[in-house]
């Protein structure tokens, strides 16, 4: 008979080897258990020992305790409609950009905030942003110049760009309206 809490255990073990793009067999090899063992761990057959929790948490990169969280009760989920995005008004934000936040989630330490940003027509270039964390921007319309430090990047409709915000960043110039992009900053809590 299979125990709940082996069923939850094997079933969190298995959730956090598909989200690390992880095969079961990649897994046992670089815990050092064989893959028959993993595969009744993941089907909630047998209760693992502590020691080969350690040895699957140190083979997905995560805390033992990774195992135990009951996610099935997390709240961390945020769905917000089309055109339902919370108009914002951010702190030192530059005139004529848009800001329309689409969810907000701390999970763990780590914030993650999306916003759709939408240049109106009076808007000008701005390439003094900086703050801590990464930024991810994928372009839905328009073309633009993006300055990241000393790089400059022509962009358009489709590109993305991932870095590191605390160098200095922002349009530098704009070739095409309407200009919009989606904006996805992940922030660290101290």
């Amino acid at each position: 008979m299979r125990s709940l809490s082996a069923s939850r255990i094997g079933a969190q073990v298995k959730a956090l080897r598909m989200a690390a793009g992880t095969s079961a067999g990649e897994l046992a090899r670089t815990s050092g258990i064989s893959a028959s063992m993993l595969s009744r761990i993941e089907r909630g057959l047998v209760s693992p020992s502590v020691e080969t929790l350690e040895r699957i948490a140190q083979g997905l990169h995560v805390p033992v305790s990774r195992f135990f969280g009951d996610q099935a009760r997390r709240t961390d989920f945020c769905h917000v409609r089309a055109g339902h995005g919370l108009v914002v008004d951010r702190i030192g934000a530059v005139a004529d950009y848009r800001y329309e936040l689409l969810g907000h989630l701390l999970s763990g330490n780590l914030f993650a905030e999306p916003y759709l940003v939408t240049l109106l027509p009076d808007a000008e270039p701005y390439v003094t942003f900086q703050h801590p964390g990464l930024k991810f921007l994928y372009f839905l319309s328009g073309e633009v110049t993006y300055r990241y430090g000393a790089k400059a990047i022509d962009v358009r409709a489709g590109d993305s760009l991932l870095f590191e915000a605390t160098a200095l960043h922002g349009i530098e110039a704009i070739h095409s309206q309407p200009v919009s992009y989606l904006s996805v900053v992940f922030t660290l809590r101290e």
